[in-house]
């Protein structure tokens, strides 16, 4: 799909496309292709291709706090902190779902979303 047809269906401006698909191909979820049939691409398949994954690589961990991290060393309360429980399961809620959805579950979505509409006159 070109960038132009693709800015058009998204209703957003190309240029911030342009820097969205730029990002996504050095993530490696898309490629793009030169000439009169070029355009952008999926570099796998949408099956393939996790919510999280791309939120990860464009946003980086997605821990609602710093200290979830199990790695974390900047607070020394942080083994009788009564909240780190609760953001290790808000983590763990977050993850479940971006990890189990696809691209390719987002436009089964969309396409059930299309056929439940009824225009009548």
């Amino acid at each position: 799909m070109t960038i132009s047809d693709l800015a058009s269906r998204a209703e957003i401006p190309v240029k911030f496309l342009e820097q969205v698909l730029l990002e996504l191909k050095r993530g490696g979820f898309v490629e793009s292709r030169r000439g009169k049939i070029g355009g952008y691409l999926l570099a796998r398949a949408p099956s393939l291709i996790t919510v999280g994954d791309v939120i990860r690589f464009i946003e980086g961990p997605i821990e609602p706090i710093a200290c979830v991290d199990k790695n974390y060393k900047g607070c020394t309360d942080v083994y009788k902190c009564v909240f780190k429980p609760l953001w290790a399961d808000i983590a763990k809620s977050t993850s479940l779902i971006i990890d189990t959805v696809t691209f390719e579950d987002l436009v089964n979505r969309t396409k059930k979303q299309k056929q439940g509409l009824v225009y009548s006159i």
